[in-house]
């Protein structure tokens, strides 16, 4: 039986079979379109009626079918890390001009290597959240800054906004960044603060302001009962729900698409007493979705020396200020501001920041989701002394990371 494997072509019909010379290379069926012709042999041509039997002709797919009947895509599945840096100089200023080389990154003290490296901007997808929980004077100060938010985002930014004083609450969903939506959300939603007046428990001035039928309207000051003894008033506890508005600021911004820097952005003194969501928790979710805290601090802790202070926590007392502890375990910054030029300022330097970072991503050697901490340290070929490092200290894998 004849072999007419090699004598037809498709489009051609059959072509008679060539016999191979002596010391000729092989027949076109067999040989390798890679190959080199050999040194002191130049190669020939292929003649003219000779078909090409390496490029057979194309598929066309059916009308209105378009490309994708026809073309095959391969889809292969890593676990991929991605770690924005942020790398500031002795004097705070961002340090512009470094390459890939001159990062290495660690995973479980393990080198990884840097599969893609990046300096290009990022769109920011930004949740605000604004404590109405401040006093007076400082939510004022708050107040008239909000109007500076809009001049340090690009029209490529979408945001939310959330407050909250007793319980979160959303202000609007995710909306474009210069859009008139925004614009009005910030400008009808402020609020007055908290009083500043100083309570007072005991004595003769103790008594309630307000009182109906010989006892006070709030039952919270009355005195006697669960209130407190018949000489004293029992002063209700502050609430300031910080660990439930990042929380659902995260939730939002999780569903976020990829490719977009997810960032959640605190206005607030740092205040945490009465939410349902531990600090614990909030920051897990926040590492698992790959969302940063940045925070401009305002109030006490925006006080010099105060501010520093408020970072302990006395047992039995409230958490003067847990966004240290955000910032530091998603990779984010802090700025203390105590005038409203200070606060608008901040706006624009945190929103740089968070835009401008070098960004690297490696594929992690661990399993693809274990649902362990995973630890990541940067390093960078610069002096310690000259240079400040900013960076999430670690991850939870999720299917979010295969990508």
């Amino acid at each position: 039986m004849s072999d007419v494997k090699t004598q037809i072509t498709p489009g051609s019909g059959s072509q008679p079979t060539q016999p191979a010379q002596s010391g000729s290379p092989s027949s076109s069926s067999t040989a390798d379109p890679d190959s080199q012709p050999s040194s002191g042999s130049p190669s020939q041509p292929p003649a003219a009626n000779v078909p090409d039997t390496f490029q057979p002709t194309p598929t066309l797919p059916e009308q209105g079918k378009g490309v994708d009947a026809v073309v095959t895509t391969i889809r292969s599945y890593t676990n991929a890390v991605e770690v924005p840096v942020t790398v500031k100089d002795s004097k705070g200023h961002l340090v512009a001009g470094l390459t890939y080389r001159d990062f290495r990154i660690f995973e479980n003290n393990q080198r990884q290597a840097i599969q893609v490296f990046t300096v290009d901007p990022s769109p920011l997808s930004i949740a605000y959240v604004i404590d109405q929980s401040v006093t007076q004077d400082v939510m004022a100060k708050v107040n008239e800054s909000l109007g500076a938010i809009q001049g340090s985002l690009t029209p490529y930014d979408d945001v939310a906004v959330f407050s909250y004083n007793n319980g979160a609450q959303e202000l609007t969903g995710f909306t474009g960044a210069q859009s008139h939506r925004l614009e009005a959300v910030l400008a009808l939603n402020r609020a007055t603060g908290r009083e500043e007046g100083v309570p007072v428990n005991s004595g003769p001035l103790a008594g309630c302001a307000i009182t109906s039928n010989d006892g006070c309207v709030d039952p919270n000051l009355q005195q006697g009962r669960s209130a407190g003894g018949t000489a004293f008033m029992s002063i209700p506890k502050e609430i300031h729900t910080l660990n439930d508005a990042i929380l659902r600021a995260a939730i939002e911004l999780s569903k976020r698409p990829q490719g977009r820097r997810r960032v959640i952005y605190v206005i607030s003194d740092g205040k945490e007493y009465g939410s349902k969501a531990t600090l614990k928790e909030v920051i897990k979710y926040c590492q698992t979705n790959n969302i940063a805290v940045y925070a401009t601090l305002v109030g006490d802790s925006a006080r010099w020396g105060e501010g520093y202070l408020s970072r302990f926590h006395i047992p039995f007392q409230m958490n003067d200020n847990v966004l240290i502890k955000y910032a530091q375990a998603t990779g984010g910054s802090l700025d203390t501001e105590g005038s409203v030029n200070g606060i608008e300022k901040s706006y624009q330097h945190i929103a740089e920041e968070a835009r401008n970072q070098y960004t690297l991503v490696y594929y992690s050697h661990q399993p693809f989701i274990d649902g362990k901490y995973r630890s990541i340290e940067i390093r960078v070929d610069r002096p310690a002394k000259e240079i400040e490092i900013t960076a999430k200290p670690g991850y939870y894998p999720t299917a979010q990371d295969i990508r």
